[in-house]
């Protein structure tokens, strides 16, 4: 009489991850994704917000300033759509970045690390003068700056939000609340994020110039920061469909 033997395999001992992942790029993934629903939530808000109200200021009479235009020349969404296209090439310029990571080329790395970082610098410069001149120049809800009727102005006064609709700093006027506090806090939570890859990005440019990771023998690391600055751009798109476009 014969006694079967089962045979019992051990799947995952704690050595290898089970999904083949390198352990901090799995975590960054499972960060990227938690943040995902922070954004989300913003931008759900955003919209369901934007359609309950009527008299919603018109994207392409609010953001129509160009550094250094001509004085009376309207330019709706160009500079919005220059700081798009900047962070996209830089969005480029780290898979560049992380494919020369792959070769080991070092110099290569530094090279297309300085250029991510200078988009991602530029495009917060570009942010600072956005924010700078929707405060100070182009965000007055007087007559039709903002691109709204004067019955939908009496009807923005006559909703929910009670008889302090407008929400002043000194003499100017951000026009409505939630349309101006969220694009600031929607809009700043981004540049945040984009500010901290840039701190991210010059921390892995100065560990590549030093050898770091020549010495490691891979630039997994490279990998890491590019997932969080492809997930920057990404999201910015998102941003770029709700307040600008819709």
């Amino acid at each position: 009489m014969s006694t079967a033997t089962v045979e019992t395999t051990k799947s995952w001992g704690g050595g290898k991850s089970p999904f083949n992942v390198e352990y901090g790029k799995l975590m960054m993934w499972y960060f990227l994704m938690s943040d995902a629903f922070t954004f989300g939530a913003f931008l759900i808000s955003y919209g369901t917000i934007r359609f309950s109200t009527n008299g919603w200021p018109d994207p392409n009479l609010v953001f129509k300033s160009f550094p250094f235009a001509p004085e009376g020349v309207n330019a709706p969404l160009v500079f919005v759509s220059v700081m798009t296209f900047i962070l996209i090439v830089s969005s480029v310029t780290m898979v560049l970045a992380v494919e020369a990571g792959h070769r080991n080329s070092k110099k290569e790395v530094a090279k297309f690390m300085i250029y991510t970082i200078l988009g991602g610098l530029a495009f917060l410069s570009c942010q600072a003068w956005e924010w700078y001149t929707f405060i100070h120049e182009g965000a007055r809800l007087d007559g039709n700056t903002f691109g709204i009727t004067k019955q939908g102005y009496d009807h923005l006064h006559s909703v929910s939000f009670g008889s302090h609709f407008e929400w002043e700093v000194g003499d100017r006027t951000f026009g409505p609340v939630p349309f101006a506090a969220l694009f600031f806090i929607v809009t700043g939570f981004h540049g945040f994020h984009v500010f901290s890859g840039v701190v991210i990005n010059v921390v892995v440019y100065i560990m590549t110039v030093r050898g770091v990771f020549e010495r490691r023998g891979h630039y997994e690391m490279i990998e890491k920061a590019g997932l969080y600055w492809h997930f920057v751009d990404l999201v910015w798109v998102f941003v770029f469909t709700f307040f600008y476009l819709i």
